[in-house]
């Protein structure tokens, strides 16, 4: 188990972290800690929601006035994974679907955006509804026969769409040259002025990301949210009482990827390049843990578990050869002692 770690030092210091890690997994589940303890975190946050909000939001304005661009890269980056977990959140959190082939609609967008602009001559503001409806529209074209299956096999079938895609881009030379990618993307303007600039780029980002949390907690609360949540519940239930499952299901797949095209459309802009290694089978999978992390069904949630995961890893760097290690147990410590997330309900 200490092969990947080179040295005596090195072997040690894994030894003894492993060693009171275990040891405090033994005494945290012997505390038997109630649940209404840890649901305290959420209650908290609901009745301060609205200073936390105004506090949250001040400090990611001037955020980018306060670091250097490496750390407003970062938040860039987590932005775009906070739209992505969001999204996938509708989909796995809300209606209870499975879906293990996001990435593929997060490279539908970006590649559309991508081939608009360096073909047609297209500009950011015009391919951005482009591709965010051609992405809902690829999501609701998977979901007609996919819809037919549940559990299990309809994480298999997602599973299956996210590595079809990842080989069409791969192998579709003459249309997305293939592993070498796409290249000189334009960035957005407003009038003569680029947003390339990683400050002004971050501020796109919020803006939008802001925005697509106000449309999706609309429609968390109307009679789509209360459709798809009763179908999360029990879906025999749901459809006793009237309740088109498959129409609602059908679109939450389509409003759920419409936001990975947003946030696809975001990446290609900012990266100004695009291949398909971007878009892998990791990808939904940390998408994935993103929701977990937060708490399904929890919108909030899923932008919480988007930004740890990814600011944790380069708060981390300092100690890059045990990063992931902390990384991972962190995660299982959560599994173990708080299950439906961060900011979940049981």
């Amino acid at each position: 188990m200490l092969l990947p770690f080179k040295g005596l030092e090195s072997a040690l210091i894994l030894f003894a972290g492993l060693a009171l890690g275990l040891t405090a997994i033994f005494l945290i589940g012997k505390l038997r800690i109630p649940t209404a303890a840890w649901n305290t975190i959420p209650s908290a946050a609901s009745r301060y929601k609205t200073p936390l909000i105004i506090s949250l939001a001040t400090l990611f304005t001037v955020c980018p006035l306060m670091v250097n661009n490496y750390y407003t890269d970062v938040l860039i980056m987590a932005g775009i994974y906070a739209i992505l977990a969001i999204g996938l959140n509708v989909i796995v959190g809300f209606t209870g679907l499975l879906n293990l082939g996001f990435a593929a609609f997060y490279a539908c967008g970006a590649y559309t955006y991508a081939l608009l602009n360096t073909k047609l001559g297209l500009g950011f503001w015009v391919c951005l509804p482009i591709s965010a409806l051609f992405t809902s529209c690829v999501g609701f074209l998977l979901a007609v026969p996919a819809m037919r299956l549940r559990g299990d096999y309809l994480a298999i079938v997602t599973l299956g769409f996210g590595e079809i895609m990842h080989l069409i881009l791969n192998n579709w030379d003459s249309l997305t040259h293939g592993p070498n990618g796409i290249t000189g993307i334009a960035p957005p303007m407003i009038a003569d002025t680029s947003l390339s600039d990683l400050r002004y780029f971050y501020y796109l980002v919020l803006i939008i990301l802001l925005l697509s949390l106000m449309v999706i907690r609309r429609v968390e609360l109307s009679r789509f949210g209360r459709a798809w949540k009763a179908i999360k519940e029990n879906e025999i239930a749901a459809s006793s009482v009237g309740i088109n499952t498959m129409k609602y299901k059908l679109f939450a797949f389509a409003f759920g990827s419409f936001w990975a095209g947003i946030a696809g459309i975001l990446f290609a802009a900012k990266m100004q390049f695009v291949s398909p290694e971007s878009f892998t089978f990791i990808e939904s999978v940390l998408i994935l843990s993103m929701v977990i992390l937060g708490g399904l069904g929890n919108t909030y949630g899923a932008v919480l578990g988007a930004f740890l995961l990814v600011l944790l890893p380069e708060v981390l760097r300092e100690v890059q050869l045990y990063r992931m290690l902390v990384l991972g147990i962190g995660l299982v410590l959560l599994m173990r002692f708080r299950p439906q997330g961060l900011l979940g309900i049981r």
